[in-house]
């Protein structure tokens, strides 16, 4: 969500802004891991933090990054909303929103691989939509493909239409903060490794494909798009997938990119709930949110921290009509998640070879 606009912001120089803010925080991931593994005791950022730089931090970034994944979550709530009233335009959105908020929850409540499970399907959903658009958009350059105006599709359309900054540099610096966006949710490899088998060889290994995931999810599918589209054609209200599908003349090609968009964005509402349940629990031991919160299920799960997520989306009668929330919530976000990354820089810089210089567990 968001490529359409980006494009029309920043043009072809989209790409170098991806891979620009891919490469830095490829090198963020890489400290944050480094600190991870620094002490098992620590469950994500938030606890190094405050073992590092003082409770303070703890505090700030814990609260801090727990509000903006409710914020995006009820966000998401509102769009899975929209993307199923695109097959039942009749179904009422508080009907919509509340079983898509309890069967999450209830997945979730479950046990902690379920949450694995759904994004495991999650992610093949969308890998599967992307690598479809990259090779289907490679076939139609290579054969010249024409499109109904008479545009043929060739790579040169990144070059021809302005250069690759057609835009100037504000337009380069105005597509950062909607391509930030873009990256929300790379931290949860960090708030995942707690809980995974062996977080010794799985994070380093997770964080070492980032670079390869950029390359392909972000870079290849924008060069494609903008070859098969000439960018200057790319309408920002709509999505560019979508609208290489119909060039090709993909039947039913409006509802297969709806299902994919879907369940983005139920991936995205997925990962809230599990990152926003953790971090209340990891709070809750801390002393800095209610004990209440410091306690797990039979299926050691922080039962209490989920259930409470069930009564926040009730706070979606704020988000109307779509494209304004969406545009609210990347402005609020950017700042938010982006606190996270600045501490977590600040207080990669107290280690000593490799070292952190104080090393006792998280209180």
């Amino acid at each position: 969500m968001g490529s359409g606009k980006t494009i029309s912001l920043a043009g072809p120089s989209i790409i170098f802004v991806y891979m620009i803010i891919g490469f830095m925080l490829f090198f963020v991931m890489r400290a944050m891991g480094e600190l991870l593994l620094s002490n098992l005791e620590y469950k994500s950022f938030s606890d190094f933090a405050s073992d590092l730089l003082g409770p303070w931090a703890g505090y700030f970034t814990g609260w801090t990054y727990w509000f903006c994944w409710v914020v995006t979550g009820m966000a998401d709530v509102v769009a899975i909303t929209a993307y199923a009233q695109f097959w039942f335009p009749g179904l009422s959105d508080w009907v919509a929103s509340l079983a898509v908020v309890i069967l999450l929850l209830s997945l979730n409540l479950a046990t902690v691989k379920m949450f694995g499970e759904m994004e495991f399907w999650f992610a093949m959903v969308k890998i599967v939509a992307i690598v479809a658009l990259i090779v289907v958009g490679l076939v139609m350059i290579a054969m010249h493909f024409k499109s109904p105006t008479g545009v043929e599709a060739s790579f040169a359309h990144l070059w021809n239409d302005g250069g690759w900054f057609p835009k100037g540099i504000s337009g380069f610096f105005a597509g950062f903060q909607i391509a930030v966006f873009a990256f929300v949710g790379i931290e949860l490899v960090g708030t995942t490794a707690a809980e995974t088998k062996d977080p010794e060889k799985s994070l380093p290994r997770a964080i070492n494909s980032i670079p390869i995931r950029i390359i392909m999810f972000y870079v290849f599918a924008l060069i494609v798009i903008m070859s098969v589209t000439p960018w200057s054609s790319v309408v920002p209200d709509k999505s560019p997938f979508v609208e290489l599908f119909v060039l090709v003349g993909l039947p039913a090609a409006a509802s297969v990119i709806n299902f994919v968009v879907l369940t983005s964005a139920a991936s995205s509402a997925n990962s809230g709930v599990f990152s926003t349940s953790r971090m209340l629990f990891g709070l809750a031991q801390e002393g800095v949110a209610p004990k209440a919160f410091a306690k797990l299920s039979k299926r050691a799960v922080p039962a209490k921290g989920l259930t409470l997520l069930l009564y926040l989306p009730a706070g979606r009668r704020g988000y109307a009509d779509g494209q304004p929330e969406r545009d609210w919530r990347i402005h609020h976000d950017h700042y938010g998640f982006g606190y996270p990354v600045y501490v977590c820089l600040d207080h990669h810089s107290v280690f000593i070879p490799g070292v952190p210089q104080k090393a006792s567990p998280p209180a």
